[in-house]
Parts: structure tokens; sequence; C-alpha cells
């Protein structure tokens, strides 16, 4: 049994991070193009909503996956017009959807299956092993074409620029609005997957039960100095401590300190990092080109 221990908590570990790392790579391109996208949470919920409503509906894995895709896009979409299009704080915004999402979500469980704290159970997505799970393949791959994308070709040198400095970008031709909205439609596509693997993991929506990851998921994302790859690494880091929580749940330490550990993780880890982490310059800012 020893020997086996180290083993299952690698796997955990693993499962873990799948969610983690798929909401803080989309932070990065949300982020990279300029929008601070704090309404990760809520397109993570959505997109749990979406893959147990879809599966139990159909009872096909996939068509969960294609239905948590929608919300998700949904979700960022209305988020990029309020914050792009509309020029809204995004900060505010960011909270107001997932605020939204919150009710929604709430109100669709009631309607749809008589409760307001869980959906019937689903089968879920089963892999004999974590890296056999699709949407564990589709972490991975985020992380990769991710890296190559942003750093590797013309749309992520457009992406980067946007994010640096909206004014330069447009005067060299590029569509800032076009760019920003591609980067949190990106963010919302990968948020609703980590969704998905959340809900399948559990066999059951429950309510809110993204738990704070987005959160955590932007915080990997400074931690890992707004590159995909770091941002998995930093991803990893916030699973050990998840799983940190479990395993210290069957001891002797009080329920109370073991669940906020990764809290406190969190804050100590961004406390060292921010400092020296340099977001783009343009982050967070509305661009107006009409605006003198």
């Amino acid at each position: 049994m020893k020997g086996i221990e180290p083993l299952v908590i690698m796997l955990q570990i693993m499962r873990l991070a799948v969610p983690y790392t798929l909401t803080s790579v989309g932070a990065t391109f949300s982020e990279r193009g300029g929008v601070v996208n704090l309404a990760l949470e809520g397109m993570m919920l959505v997109g749990a909503f979406g893959a147990a409503y879809g599966q139990y509906s159909t009872g096909s894995a996939t068509l969960g996956i294609f239905m948590a895709l929608l919300c998700g896009l949904g979700v960022a979409l209305l988020f990029a017009f309020v914050t792009v299009t509309l020029k809204a704080d995004q900060i505010v915004a960011g909270i107001a959807i997932n605020m939204l999402v919150m009710g929604a979500t709430r109100f669709g469980l009631t309607l749809l299956y008589g409760s307001t704290m869980n959906s019937p159970r689903i089968a879920g997505l089963e892999a004999p092993f974590p890296a056999l799970d699709p949407l564990f393949i589709a972490a991975v791959v985020s992380v990769v074409s991710g890296q190559w994308l942003l750093f590797k070709t013309p749309y992520g040198l457009r992406l980067r620029a946007t994010g640096e400095s909206a004014e330069t970008a447009d005067a060299a031709g590029v569509s800032v609005d076009w760019m920003r909205y591609s980067g949190v439609l990106v963010s919302g596509a990968l948020a609703a997957l980590a969704g998905a693997f959340l809900v399948f993991q559990q066999h059951t929506f429950t309510d809110n039960m993204s738990a704070g990851r987005g959160y955590i998921a932007l915080a990997a994302m400074i931690i890992g100095k707004w590159t995909p790859i770091g941002a998995a690494l930093a991803s990893l880091l916030f699973a050990v401590t998840e799983s940190m929580e479990i395993w210290l749940q069957t001891g002797s330490i009080p329920s109370q300190l073991v669940q906020s550990l990764p809290w406190v993780i969190t804050l100590v880890v961004l406390a060292g990092f921010v400092g020296r982490a340099v977001a783009p310059r343009d982050a967070g800012t509305p661009f107006d080109k009409n605006r003198k």
C-alpha cells in the first residue's frame, strides 16, 4: 500500500490540475489582449451546467461537451460585448457576470430538475487513466498550442501588441476590438471545458461547484507571468495544495483550517510574485478609437 500511495497522489494531482490549467491558459489569452477576465468563474460554472444538461438530456458526453462550449462562448460573448464594445469597467463587469451566472444556474436547477442544489447523476466521461481523458488531453494541447500561438504566430503578435498598447496596435492597422473579442472567446471556451471536466468528475452539477477555481486560475496566470506554460506550472502548484487539503481532511487538523489552505497559499505565493510580474500595459483599460 505504501508503494501505491504516491502513485495515487500523483494521479490525483494530475486530475485536479486540469480545470486550473484550462482556465489559466484561457485567462492568458484574454489578458494578453487587454481584457482582465474576472468572469472566468462564471464561464466555468456555466460550462459545467451545460455539460451536465447536455449529457443528461442526450446521454452523450460528446454532446455534453458541445453544450458546455456553447454556454461558455455565450457568456464570453456577453462579457466581451459589455467590456469591449460598451467599454464597461472590466472588473465590475466580470463580477456582475459571475453573479448573473450563479443566479441563472440556480434557476436552471429549479426549472429543469426541481432542485436548487444539484442535478440528477450523469455518467460523466470515464477514462482508465487521467492521461487518456479527452479533457486532460485538451488541457495539455491548450498549453502547447497556446504557447505557440501567442509567441510564434502573427495572431499572437497582434494579440500581445493589443494588450501592450492598443493605440499603437490600432495605428498599425490591427483591429483592437476583434483581437480582444478573440482573446475573451478563447478564455470562455477553455473555462467551459474546465467546467465540463469538473461535472464529469463529480457526475452531477451542484450549485456554485466552480468554488472559486476561476479566481485561482487568474492567480496561476499571474504567477506564470502571462504565458501558457507558466500558467500550467502554477496550476500544478495549486493542484498540489488542493490535494493536500483532501489528504489533510482525514487527519486531526480542524476542517476550517484545511479548507482555507488553497486560499492561504494563493495569497502567500501572489505576495511573492506580483511585485516581479509585469502585466500587459493596457490590460484592464478600455480602448476607444474615437477618443482623442
